[in-house]
């Protein structure tokens, strides 16, 4: 079991660095999310324990959704939710299924819970779904499927999602961890929601820390039928979302137009860069399709992921190089402003030309 291994912020000299690692929102937080967090505490200032409950934040999630906040349940972050579905239904002697290049959390919440991680294939990096069926035993406990996927950013579409679902035995837990979903068409990414409403099997996680430029608060969610949220609420820390942080969620919910600014600035930053990479084709350089605020970058020429990444950090920025997902000859990089990947894209091309 190896530790979760976060985005760095600095280069190894020490330097401060521009993060482009941890697929941080390049807009940083909406002034109303930001107003809720500097307003302060009330007279008792932060004695009192927060609403264990996230009544509010609950509510306000619903209503943006078209849930019920009943099935909701709220978290440090989606990462505590997803350790504590594996918690929840599976233990020694369980087998739990994620893809080969998915999120390193996945491994981590089955091994500390001492059931058997099993790896599938992916299919040009992008999750298979008859690659999971296969896997399936009667050891299959839960099924993780990050869509979008990270770190690769593919998106497995919504009729494949419920032939995977069809698939399944009704006592195994689907695990959508949607981390990446406002990136995506709101239509698009609402079909999990549908399916969880549906069936008595599926768990749809989101984050505050994406989109919304709410990491630092470590906020998430889930939504699912009543009986697996009674699950999660059961072992869930008590308390375990602040004060502040429940009000910043709120209002940051309430500021669509910040959600809506930022899609349409990656999209846009997005599909420039990706055409900016494929310009390099014939050195090697490929971009996965990425659906998310994060393009991995591959090179499969003379010139490696790993001389990138430190080209990149010498030049100023810091980005993520995955040896140890079993991705040596890829990085990670998220869409940040449209100068920063200007000058992001300079140094790529600048290295794999100077190498030809």
């Amino acid at each position: 079991m190896h530790a979760y291994v976060p985005g760095k912020s600095k280069g190894s000299d020490g330097r401060a660095l521009i993060k482009l690692s941890a697929n941080e929102n390049p807009l940083g937080s909406s002034a109303a999310a930001l107003s809720a967090l500097t307003q302060g505490h009330d007279a008792l200032g932060a004695a009192p324990y927060p609403d264990p409950d996230s009544t509010a934040l609950r509510e306000a999630i619903g209503t943006l959704h078209g849930l019920n906040p009943a099935q909701i349940v709220c978290g440090t972050g989606s990462d505590e939710l997803l350790n504590l579905i594996a918690q929840g239904y599976a233990g020694v002697g369980d087998e739990i299924i994620h893809v080969r290049y998915g999120f390193a959390v996945y491994d981590i919440a089955t091994r500390r819970i001492g059931a058997t991680p099993v790896v599938v294939a992916d299919s040009d990096y992008a999750t298979d779904v008859d690659a999971i069926l296969a896997a399936v035993t009667d050891k299959t406990r839960v099924v993780f499927v990050a869509n979008p996927n990270n770190p690769t950013g593919t998106l497995t579409a919504s009729e494949d999602i419920r032939r995977l679902h069809a698939g399944l035995r009704g006592d195994i837990v689907l695990v959508l961890d949607q981390a990446y979903a406002e990136y995506l068409d709101p239509a698009e990414a609402a079909t999990a929601f549908v399916l969880a409403g549906e069936a008595d099997n599926v768990l749809v996680t989101r984050t505050f820390s994406k989109i919304y430029g709410l990491a630092a608060e470590r906020i998430g969610w889930a939504f699912g039928a009543d009986a697996l949220i009674a699950t999660l609420n059961k072992i869930r820390g008590p308390f375990n979302v602040t004060t502040k942080g429940q009000k910043a969620a709120i209002a940051a919910l309430h500021d669509q137009d910040f959600v809506t600014k930022s899609r349409a600035m990656n999209a846009a930053g997005l599909a420039q860069f990706t055409a900016d990479m494929a310009a390099l084709s014939n050195h090697g350089v490929r971009v996965v399709p990425s659906a998310a605020n994060f393009a991995l970058v591959l090179f499969e020429g003379q010139v490696s992921a790993e001389t990138v990444y430190h080209a990149l950090m010498d030049g100023g920025y810091i980005t993520r190089h995955l040896p140890n997902q079993g991705l040596a000859h890829g990085v990670r990089i998220t869409i940040g402003t449209p100068e920063q990947m200007a000058e992001v894209t300079a140094i790529i091309r600048a290295c794999v030309e100077g190498a030809a």
